[in-house]
């Protein structure tokens, strides 16, 4: 009898100890950043919030996908559309939280008007961040696309390309690291920072505007999940959106 209340009490501890952990998939920056400053937020909640880190923009959704992870947060609304429609995921979006502006960048020209033609341009590999670079592009007068607002663009529906410009599909954790050996490249500002890069070193790039609003994401089964409801609202708060603008100083934009 002593040994089943030995093993019920036990039970009941374990189970108190692992109830409330939140796995949350994520970018190194900013998104793991702003996770680990609302950790100790939310454990005053109750919720253990475990931040899973990836560098890469394809497997934290397959892990969201697999159960391996509660939510994620680091992808835009058309990224995670595209990822439901090419790999038949369930995934929703719970709530916008800040924006990751796509910039320009050179390390070769010092200015648009430098740049010769021919120039070999690194855009990211992911569809839906190639379009948007595209897009970025066509908004600047590099290149002009059929429809600008198609935001499925391919470099088939450029009808003008005065310079004659060159592109080459780089993975966007990568592009940091190409731009020695490359003319220029579109990087998103995630890697950007990681790489020491600010935007403001970007010869353009995009605003607060952007419908490229990266968003909390969850599996369709689990986004009424009270611990991520509780998630969102932290994320949501005051309190996050002015570490945002404190710790990247306008890099990221928090939604308002």
């Amino acid at each position: 009898m002593k040994t089943l209340k030995i093993i019920a009490l036990s039970t009941l501890l374990s189970s108190s100890i692992f109830a409330g952990d939140l796995k949350v998939g994520a970018t190194p920056v900013p998104a793991a950043e702003i996770l680990e400053f609302a950790k100790p937020i939310l454990a005053k909640q109750g919720v253990n919030l475990i931040v899973q880190s990836f560098t890469d923009y394809v497997t934290p959704d397959i892990s969201l996908n697999e159960g391996s992870s509660d939510a994620n947060l680091y992808q835009h609304k058309p990224f995670l559309d595209k990822m439901n429609k090419d790999r038949g995921f369930s995934l929703v979006a719970i709530k916008p939280i800040y924006i990751v502006p796509l910039g320009f960048y050179s390390k070769k020209y010092k200015s648009i008007a430098e740049i010769k033609d021919k120039s070999t341009i690194a855009l990211p590999n992911d569809p839906t961040n190639y379009s948007r670079a595209l897009i970025l592009l066509n908004d600047n007068g590099l290149i002009k696309l059929k429809d600008p607002s198609n935001l499925d663009s391919t470099e088939f529906d450029i009808i003008e390309n005065p310079k004659k410009l060159k592109f080459k599909q780089v993975e966007a954790a990568m592009l940091p690291k190409v731009l020695d050996g490359i003319d220029a490249a579109v990087i998103n500002a995630n890697y950007a920072l990681q790489a020491g890069m600010s935007l403001k070193q970007a010869f353009f790039h995009e605003n607060g505007k952007s419908i490229y609003t990266n968003v909390l994401a969850a599996r369709k089964d689990n986004e009424d999940n009270p611990d991520i409801k509780k998630l969102t609202k932290v994320l949501s708060s005051k309190e996050v959106k002015n570490f945002i603008l404190k710790k990247y100083k306008g890099e990221i934009i928090p939604v308002e």
